[in-house]
């Protein structure tokens, strides 16, 4: 069924082929629907002043502000005519804050003469950093002379300005015209929320919800609208999990039982340990799906150095036991190579399926990677048909057509956001029925995000460490502010090492020809220019510089060495043996180390322009110290100043070592991003309303609202408007998101 006609017509029909050109390419968006459900951000009341503190750095902002001071400064420029050129700092203030605007060359006449002390207007552009100070350099804006006088504010229904998402081509005022033109078309919006539930929760129409949250009158309009559209989202979404699961139900599968005394059971006997008791309960939890006829569709995510793999391995030998096959993906040669090592080391001779002196119950485990030579890649592609091997670990090469299972019975999905839903299907595939699938992860998820990003996959959490694990401490190193805290960081590092340990240096960048952005740059911008938009906004620091700095530096003497993605396979596993035997003391990496490298004698990381990493990346990095019986360190070194999000984020980071904890504050600073996977299908983010920390009661409710309507109505015969918005949010890439899973 099409959308109604009305919504779906193109944006260049309706405002011109210019502003829709822009709207798409910077904001995705391109019918008259997408642009009624582009929201504002936030809202400003006329003749109040906003907030300036905690602008996000490197994002298109818009406030409202009052012009607290204005200086016109000249300077020196062989560029600029008769050799002088004149620059504009204007201070705007909301009453708390101040913020400085700069603006440059000939671009200074009109807001010199505008820009006056007292006036108020509304400024956008992009938020940076000068002599740690944030700034706006060269902003947009738009006057607010008084009610009548402003076409700007006239044309704005209420006493409510909305705000709305932003880019450097298209400033929030302009979307606001636009938004009022296509208006009217917001009165025939097929409402997906089937009558009962809309009236039993006391909401208000979908029109009438995109009309207030567009041009709101009242506070109660805005909370009116959100209330709806937050349904709207959250029920939609449950919706498509729901017949995700209810179609899963239906798959055939073959129940693989642990036997009693096999290949299981001799493992078992032979670790050196007992299970915590979190393993043991997320075991049972498998092994009782792996018992049934339908495929175990199951996420693990459990906190750095949990024992994930451990669990996952249990999983794979019961399936083995049953006369199937496991196979594991990883994302990296590196992460493939160290599973692969792990694994045969715990196994020992239970690994050594069809060798001599492998023991009676055991099987053969083998690695494919796309850089195997031709002789190695021919005989692991044998034992997988032959049904020789009974776990095969390796990367996106399990997926070429050439590779194929004698009976593929389970597949592990390691670190699975890495991956893009083809690659998924592709290995489960293989199988001669569905396979049973254990999908893991180790970014901890809130209980809200693992029902509304994996709603369709049942859960198991590991939050409990195994023994043995030492604390990490870690500390936040501005090295600008105080450039010592950095001296004295190197001087750790020696410690570390003296006392017979290892250390990790992160970087963010490679730093060979291919990834110098020097290379890329166009048009050189002007001495004024650079010194306005670009101060410290130096490329980030690279693995090949530093490492080459430390060695002749701070940390001369030491045997230091390079990991990256781009050195050649076996070059790389040649590193991280060196590494893991203690020959390497240091090793200078970039993210390729994130995740399953396990060297529990290094007990050091310094982590160099960590304002560049995530907060849920840094605490995976920082999960490489403390794996031994000595305690971690981990310094995340930056140069932001204090104030700043960045070096809050980092602040939170260092806070604490509670990974569902970070993740939270992790969310709540960058949104959700595009739950539906907008890395794997490239879609646009369906979470524009929802916010799935703060709104865990509406996604909870409306995953039962869901779940029971399915239950009765899986094809929605009786919801045509419900299977109309069903369509819009799933895209075709969408629609192959979910059913990929």
């Amino acid at each position: 069924m099409d959308l109604v006609p009305a919504l779906e017509e193109p944006l260049k029909k309706v405002l011109g082929p210019a502003t829709a050109k822009v709207m798409g390419e910077h904001l995705g968006l391109h019918t008259v629907g997408d642009l009624l459900h582009h929201y504002p951000r936030r809202y400003e009341e006329r003749g109040q002043l906003t907030h300036l503190a905690d602008l996000p750095m490197d994002e298109h902002v818009t406030v409202v502000a009052q012009v607290a001071d204005a200086r016109l400064h000249t300077f020196a420029s062989p560029r600029a005519p008769r050799g002088k050129g004149q620059r504009l700092e204007v201070t705007i203030t909301d009453g708390n804050g101040r913020l400085k605007l700069v603006f440059f060359g000939n671009g200074v006449h009109k807001p010199h003469k505008e820009l006056l002390p007292g006036t108020r207007a509304l400024f956008s552009g992009k938020v940076s950093v000068f002599n740690h100070r944030l700034q706006l350099a060269h902003p947009a804006y738009e006057l607010l002379r008084g009610e009548d006088a402003s076409e700007t504010v006239d044309s704005w229904a209420g006493a409510l300005i909305p705000l709305y998402p932003a880019t450097a081509k298209l400033e929030s005022w302009k979307i606001a015209k636009a938004v009022q033109t296509v208006l009217p078309s917001a009165q025939e919006a097929v409402d997906p929320l089937p009558e009962p539930l809309q009236a039993g929760r006391g909401l208000v129409s979908l029109p009438e919800a995109l009309l207030k949250i567009h041009r709101p009158h009242t506070k109660a309009d805005i909370e009116d609208a959100r209330s709806r559209l937050k349904w709207d989202e959250a029920f939609v979404l449950q919706v498509a999990l729901a017949r995700r699961r209810h179609a899963d139900a239906q798959l055939p599968a073959v129940a693989r039982k642990p036997k009693k005394d096999g290949l299981l059971s001799a493992f078992d006997a032979k670790l050196p340990f007992t299970l915590t008791e979190g393993q043991q309960k997320v075991s049972r939890e498998i092994f009782d799906d792996l018992a049934t006829e339908h495929p175990m569709h199951r996420l693990l995510q459990g906190e750095v150095g949990s024992g994930k793999t451990l669990v996952a391995l249990r999983a794979m030998l019961a399936v083995v036991d049953t006369g199937g096959q496991a196979a594991m993906l990883a994302p990296t040669e590196v992460l493939a190579q160290q599973h692969h090592r792990s694994i045969t080391e715990m196994m020992g001779e239970l690994a050594e399926g069809g060798m001599l002196g492998g023991a009676a119950d055991s099987t053969k485990v083998v690695l494919l990677t796309g850089s195997m030579g031709v002789a190695g890649r021919r005989q692991a592609l044998l034992d997988l048909v032959t049904g020789e091997a009974g776990l095969v670990i390796g990367t996106h090469a399990l997926i070429e057509d050439k590779v194929q299972f004698h009976d593929l019975g389970l597949v592990v999905v390691d670190e699975q956001h890495r991956f893009g839903v083809e690659q998924r299907d592709a290995l489960r595939g293989k199988g001669k029925q569905p396979p049973h699938l254990l999908v893991m992860t180790a970014t901890p998820i809130p209980r809200t995000v693992a029902m509304t990003v994996f709603g369709d996959l049942d859960t198991s959490v590991l939050d409990q460490l195994p023994a043995g694990r030492s604390p990490i401490a870690s500390h936040v190193v501005p090295a600008a502010d105080k450039p010592h805290f950095l001296a004295r960081a190197w001087e750790r590092v020696r410690e570390e090492v003296s006392n017979g340990h290892q250390a990790y240096v992160v970087c963010p960048r490679i730093g060979d020809e291919d990834d110098d952005p020097k290379k890329k740059s166009k048009k050189k911008p002007s001495a004024e220019e650079v010194a306005a938009a670009d101060a410290e906004k130096r490329p980030p620091l690279a693995v090949l510089e530093v490492a080459d700095q430390l060695a002749q530096g701070p940390l001369q003497g030491l045997k230091v060495e390079v990991l990256h993605g781009r050195m050649p396979p076996d070059e790389k596993d040649a590193v991280m043996r060196r590494f893991s035997g203690g020959e390497t003391q240091v090793l200078v990496a970039t993210t390729v180390i994130e995740v399953g490298v396990n060297v529990p004698n290094a007990t050091a990381m310094v982590i160099m322009d960590a304002d560049r990493f995530g907060v849920s990346q840094l605490h995976q990095l920082r999960g490489r110290v403390g794996r031994g019986s000595a305690a971690g360190l981990c310094l995340l070194v930056t140069e932001m100043p204090e104030a700043s999000p960045a070096r809050q984020r980092l602040t939170s980071v260092a806070s604490t070592l509670d990974g569902f904890e970070l993740s939270r504050i992790d969310l709540e600073q960058r949104r959700e991003g595009d739950v539906l996977g907008q890395a794997q299908s490239g879609a646009r983010t369906s979470l524009r309303m929802l916010a799935v920390i703060e709104d865990e009661e509406i996604i909870a409710e409306a995953r039962e609202e869901a779940t029971a309507l399915v239950a009765t109505d899986p094809d929605l015969d009786r919801f045509p408007g419900l299977r109309t918005a069903l369509q819009a949010l799933l895209d075709e890439e969408r629609e192959q998101y979910l059913d990929k899973g």
